[in-house]
Protein backbone atom coordinates (compact mmCIF):
# COMPACT_ATOMS: atom_id res chain seq x y z
CA UNK A 1 0.00 0.00 0.00
CA UNK A 2 1.04 3.31 -0.87
CA UNK A 3 -0.32 6.53 0.98
CA UNK A 4 -2.69 8.96 -1.01
CA UNK A 5 -1.57 12.21 -0.78
CA UNK A 6 -3.19 15.14 0.78
CA UNK A 7 -2.16 18.22 -1.06
CA UNK A 8 -2.73 20.62 0.81
CA UNK A 9 -1.61 23.40 -1.84
CA UNK A 10 -4.05 22.35 -3.98
CA UNK A 11 -6.73 22.14 -1.06
CA UNK A 12 -5.77 25.79 -0.17
CA UNK A 13 -6.49 27.07 -3.86
CA UNK A 14 -9.44 25.52 -3.56
CA UNK A 15 -10.49 27.38 -0.56
CA UNK A 16 -8.98 30.68 -1.38
CA UNK A 17 -11.04 30.61 -4.93
CA UNK A 18 -13.85 30.68 -1.93
CA UNK A 19 -12.93 33.22 -0.26
CA UNK A 20 -12.05 35.60 -3.55
CA UNK A 21 -16.25 35.19 -4.55
CA UNK A 22 -17.18 36.19 -0.69
CA UNK A 23 -14.41 39.10 -1.52
CA UNK A 24 -16.15 40.16 -4.22
CA UNK A 25 -19.63 40.26 -2.78
CA UNK A 26 -18.70 42.38 0.36
CA UNK A 27 -17.16 44.58 -2.21
CA UNK A 28 -20.59 45.64 -3.96
CA UNK A 29 -21.48 46.66 -0.41
CA UNK A 30 -18.47 48.83 -0.18
CA UNK A 31 -16.39 46.66 2.42
CA UNK A 32 -13.09 45.73 1.38
CA UNK A 33 -12.01 42.98 4.09
CA UNK A 34 -8.91 43.77 6.24
CA UNK A 35 -5.81 42.02 7.95
CA UNK A 36 -3.30 43.60 10.50
CA UNK A 37 -0.23 41.43 10.80
CA UNK A 38 2.05 42.75 14.05
CA UNK A 39 5.40 41.35 13.59
CA UNK A 40 7.56 42.48 16.58
CA UNK A 41 11.42 41.67 16.72
CA UNK A 42 13.73 40.21 14.10
CA UNK A 43 12.87 36.85 13.80
CA UNK A 44 13.28 35.34 10.20
CA UNK A 45 10.54 32.69 9.92
CA UNK A 46 8.29 34.96 11.30
CA UNK A 47 8.83 37.08 8.85
CA UNK A 48 8.44 34.62 5.66
CA UNK A 49 4.88 33.11 7.68
CA UNK A 50 3.86 36.60 7.37
CA UNK A 51 4.42 37.60 4.04
CA UNK A 52 3.25 34.27 2.71
CA UNK A 53 -0.55 35.21 4.40
CA UNK A 54 -0.03 38.64 3.41
CA UNK A 55 0.63 37.08 -0.27
CA UNK A 56 -2.41 35.20 -0.12
CA UNK A 57 -4.23 38.28 0.80
CA UNK A 58 -3.63 40.05 -2.42
CA UNK A 59 -4.55 36.87 -4.62
CA UNK A 60 -8.44 36.76 -2.97
CA UNK A 61 -8.57 40.86 -2.26
CA UNK A 62 -8.07 40.90 1.32
CA UNK A 63 -6.46 44.46 2.03
CA UNK A 64 -3.50 43.82 4.48
CA UNK A 65 -1.05 45.80 6.14
CA UNK A 66 2.09 44.88 8.12
CA UNK A 67 3.36 46.51 11.42
CA UNK A 68 7.16 45.80 12.53
CA UNK A 69 8.37 46.98 15.72
CA UNK A 70 12.02 46.88 17.40
CA UNK A 71 13.08 43.58 19.16
CA UNK A 72 12.90 45.96 22.54
CA UNK A 73 9.50 47.16 22.17
CA UNK A 74 7.70 46.78 25.32
CA UNK A 75 4.50 45.28 26.32
CA UNK A 76 2.49 48.52 26.90
CA UNK A 77 3.76 49.77 23.33
CA UNK A 78 2.44 46.63 21.58
CA UNK A 79 -0.67 46.77 23.66
CA UNK A 80 -1.20 50.42 23.10
CA UNK A 81 -1.01 49.46 19.00
CA UNK A 82 -3.12 46.46 19.14
CA UNK A 83 -5.84 49.33 20.69
CA UNK A 84 -5.32 51.24 17.73
CA UNK A 85 -6.44 48.33 15.67
CA UNK A 86 -9.38 47.75 17.74
CA UNK A 87 -10.52 50.66 17.13
CA UNK A 88 -9.57 51.02 13.32
CA UNK A 89 -13.10 49.82 11.02
CA UNK A 90 -10.52 49.33 8.00
CA UNK A 91 -9.40 46.00 10.51
CA UNK A 92 -11.29 43.25 10.64
CA UNK A 93 -8.88 40.70 11.27
CA UNK A 94 -5.94 41.14 14.00
CA UNK A 95 -2.88 38.61 13.77
CA UNK A 96 0.09 39.12 16.27
CA UNK A 97 3.10 36.60 15.12
CA UNK A 98 4.13 34.52 17.08
CA UNK A 99 6.84 34.19 19.15
CA UNK A 100 7.33 37.23 20.87
CA UNK A 101 10.50 38.65 22.83
CA UNK A 102 10.72 37.48 26.44
CA UNK A 103 9.77 40.90 27.82
CA UNK A 104 6.25 40.39 26.47
CA UNK A 105 3.61 38.34 27.84
CA UNK A 106 1.75 36.51 25.36
CA UNK A 107 -2.08 36.26 27.35
CA UNK A 108 -1.91 40.30 27.89
CA UNK A 109 -1.86 40.56 24.28
CA UNK A 110 -4.24 38.16 23.27
CA UNK A 111 -6.50 39.57 26.25
CA UNK A 112 -6.26 42.81 24.49
CA UNK A 113 -6.80 41.53 20.96
CA UNK A 114 -10.57 42.52 20.44
CA UNK A 115 -12.87 39.33 19.90
CA UNK A 116 -14.39 40.27 17.46
CA UNK A 117 -10.85 41.16 15.06
CA UNK A 118 -9.17 37.58 16.91
CA UNK A 119 -9.22 35.75 13.45
CA UNK A 120 -6.40 33.33 15.09
CA UNK A 121 -8.90 31.88 17.97
CA UNK A 122 -6.52 32.40 20.40
CA UNK A 123 -7.94 34.87 22.66
CA UNK A 124 -9.26 33.51 25.70
CA UNK A 125 -13.01 34.99 25.27
CA UNK A 126 -12.29 32.34 21.67
CA UNK A 127 -11.26 29.50 23.15
CA UNK A 128 -13.51 29.49 26.06
CA UNK A 129 -16.36 30.07 22.72
CA UNK A 130 -14.65 27.20 21.29
CA UNK A 131 -15.29 24.79 24.07
CA UNK A 132 -18.58 25.89 24.20
CA UNK A 133 -18.88 24.67 20.19
CA UNK A 134 -19.90 28.30 19.92
CA UNK A 135 -16.85 29.76 18.33
CA UNK A 136 -17.02 32.31 15.68
CA UNK A 137 -13.39 32.00 14.41
CA UNK A 138 -11.57 28.48 14.86
CA UNK A 139 -7.68 28.25 15.12
CA UNK A 140 -6.68 28.04 12.04
CA UNK A 141 -4.21 25.30 11.76
CA UNK A 142 -6.73 22.72 13.30
CA UNK A 143 -9.23 24.41 11.16
CA UNK A 144 -7.36 23.67 7.81
CA UNK A 145 -6.70 19.78 9.51
CA UNK A 146 -10.30 19.66 10.13
CA UNK A 147 -11.16 21.45 6.62
CA UNK A 148 -9.28 18.79 4.67
CA UNK A 149 -10.78 15.90 6.02
CA UNK A 150 -13.65 16.97 5.27
CA UNK A 151 -12.66 17.85 1.41
CA UNK A 152 -11.11 14.77 0.88
CA UNK A 153 -14.21 12.70 2.45
CA UNK A 154 -12.58 11.39 5.51
CA UNK A 155 -15.50 11.09 8.38
CA UNK A 156 -14.56 11.56 11.88
CA UNK A 157 -18.09 10.42 13.23
CA UNK A 158 -17.15 7.81 15.63
CA UNK A 159 -13.40 7.52 14.66
CA UNK A 160 -10.45 6.98 17.23
CA UNK A 161 -7.84 10.02 16.83
CA UNK A 162 -4.95 10.08 18.59
CA UNK A 163 -3.13 13.13 18.99
CA UNK A 164 0.61 13.55 19.46
CA UNK A 165 1.20 16.68 21.44
CA UNK A 166 -0.83 19.12 23.59
CA UNK A 167 0.04 22.28 22.82
CA UNK A 168 -2.21 25.20 23.05
CA UNK A 169 -2.16 26.20 19.29
CA UNK A 170 -2.98 22.72 17.71
CA UNK A 171 -2.97 19.80 19.87
CA UNK A 172 -5.66 20.84 22.69
CA UNK A 173 -8.08 22.85 20.36
CA UNK A 174 -8.48 20.08 17.42
CA UNK A 175 -8.79 17.53 20.29
CA UNK A 176 -12.02 19.76 21.33
CA UNK A 177 -13.45 20.25 17.89
CA UNK A 178 -12.85 16.93 16.93
CA UNK A 179 -14.37 15.26 20.08
CA UNK A 180 -17.44 18.15 20.10
CA UNK A 181 -20.69 16.64 18.72
CA UNK A 182 -21.00 18.15 15.21
CA UNK A 183 -20.74 17.40 11.58
CA UNK A 184 -16.92 17.39 11.48
CA UNK A 185 -16.70 15.76 15.26
CA UNK A 186 -18.30 12.89 16.94
CA UNK A 187 -14.91 11.19 16.98
CA UNK A 188 -13.07 9.88 20.22
CA UNK A 189 -10.04 11.55 20.77
CA UNK A 190 -6.73 10.45 22.58
CA UNK A 191 -3.80 13.36 23.64
CA UNK A 192 -0.33 11.81 23.58
CA UNK A 193 2.38 13.81 25.30
CA UNK A 194 6.33 13.48 26.78
CA UNK A 195 4.84 11.43 29.26
CA UNK A 196 2.36 9.12 27.87
CA UNK A 197 3.70 5.55 28.55
CA UNK A 198 3.94 3.03 25.40
CA UNK A 199 3.12 5.37 22.54
CA UNK A 200 2.86 3.14 19.98
CA UNK A 201 0.16 1.30 21.88
CA UNK A 202 -2.24 4.38 21.29
CA UNK A 203 -0.80 5.26 17.82
CA UNK A 204 -1.40 1.61 16.55
CA UNK A 205 -5.43 2.21 16.93
CA UNK A 206 -5.48 5.42 15.32
CA UNK A 207 -7.85 5.65 12.47
CA UNK A 208 -6.49 9.48 12.28
CA UNK A 209 -3.31 10.32 13.86
CA UNK A 210 -2.19 13.43 14.06
CA UNK A 211 1.52 14.15 14.47
CA UNK A 212 2.02 17.79 16.45
CA UNK A 213 4.99 17.40 18.80
CA UNK A 214 7.63 18.95 17.00
CA UNK A 215 10.41 16.41 17.22
CA UNK A 216 11.48 14.53 13.77
CA UNK A 217 10.83 11.34 13.32
CA UNK A 218 8.34 10.58 16.51
CA UNK A 219 6.15 8.64 14.29
CA UNK A 220 7.89 5.63 12.57
CA UNK A 221 6.41 2.99 10.28
CA UNK A 222 5.36 0.45 12.82
CA UNK A 223 3.57 2.96 14.86
CA UNK A 224 1.11 3.69 11.84
CA UNK A 225 -2.35 1.45 11.88
CA UNK A 226 -2.46 0.19 7.97
CA UNK A 227 -4.96 2.77 6.12
CA UNK A 228 -4.29 5.17 9.07
CA UNK A 229 -4.72 9.15 7.83
CA UNK A 230 -1.70 10.86 8.95
CA UNK A 231 -1.78 14.35 9.70
CA UNK A 232 1.82 15.68 10.25
CA UNK A 233 1.08 19.14 11.64
CA UNK A 234 4.87 20.03 12.33
CA UNK A 235 7.81 21.87 10.58
CA UNK A 236 11.24 21.35 11.63
CA UNK A 237 14.28 22.80 10.55
CA UNK A 238 16.89 20.20 9.62
CA UNK A 239 20.76 20.43 7.89
CA UNK A 240 18.46 17.87 5.55
CA UNK A 241 15.67 20.84 4.91
CA UNK A 242 11.89 21.33 6.20
CA UNK A 243 10.74 17.86 7.80
CA UNK A 244 7.69 17.00 9.49
CA UNK A 245 7.07 14.68 13.05
CA UNK A 246 6.33 11.58 10.57
CA UNK A 247 8.91 9.49 8.97
CA UNK A 248 7.31 10.29 5.44
CA UNK A 249 8.90 7.39 3.31
CA UNK A 250 8.23 4.84 5.71
CA UNK A 251 4.94 5.95 7.21
CA UNK A 252 3.62 6.37 3.38
CA UNK A 253 3.93 2.93 2.70
CA UNK A 254 1.81 1.67 5.23
CA UNK A 255 -1.15 4.60 5.57
CA UNK A 256 -3.61 5.41 3.89
CA UNK A 257 -3.63 8.90 3.67
CA UNK A 258 -0.68 11.27 4.68
CA UNK A 259 0.61 15.21 4.05
CA UNK A 260 4.05 15.89 2.87
CA UNK A 261 6.20 18.46 4.79
CA UNK A 262 6.26 21.15 3.44
CA UNK A 263 2.78 21.44 1.15
CA UNK A 264 0.31 19.86 3.63
CA UNK A 265 -1.00 21.46 6.71
CA UNK A 266 1.19 24.85 6.23
CA UNK A 267 -0.74 26.06 3.07
CA UNK A 268 -4.09 25.45 5.01
CA UNK A 269 -3.53 27.08 8.21
CA UNK A 270 -3.12 30.49 5.85
CA UNK A 271 -6.57 29.58 3.55
CA UNK A 272 -7.87 29.24 6.75
CA UNK A 273 -6.76 32.60 8.74
CA UNK A 274 -8.61 34.10 5.33
CA UNK A 275 -11.57 32.31 6.14
CA UNK A 276 -11.67 34.03 9.46
CA UNK A 277 -11.29 37.33 8.17
CA UNK A 278 -13.47 37.67 5.44
CA UNK A 279 -16.40 35.70 7.93
CA UNK A 280 -15.18 39.33 10.16
CA UNK A 281 -15.56 41.39 7.56
CA UNK A 282 -19.13 39.92 6.74
CA UNK A 283 -20.34 40.59 10.56
CA UNK A 284 -22.66 43.54 10.82
CA UNK A 285 -20.31 46.53 11.79
CA UNK A 286 -20.81 46.81 15.82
Amino acid sequence: MTAKLIDGKALAAEIRGEVAVRVRALAERGVTPGLAAVLVGDDEPSKIYVGMKQKACAEVGIRSERHELAEDTTEAQLLELIGKLNDDPAVHGILVQLPLPRQIHVLPVHETIAVAKDVDGLTPASVGRLVRGEATFLPATPYGIVEALARIGISTQGADVVIVGRGALVGMPLSIMLAQKSDRGNATVTICHTRTRDLRSHTRRADILVAAAGVPGTITAEMVKPGAVVIDVAVNRTEAGLVGDVAFDEVKEVAGWITPVPGGVGPLTVAMLLVNTVTAAEQPPG
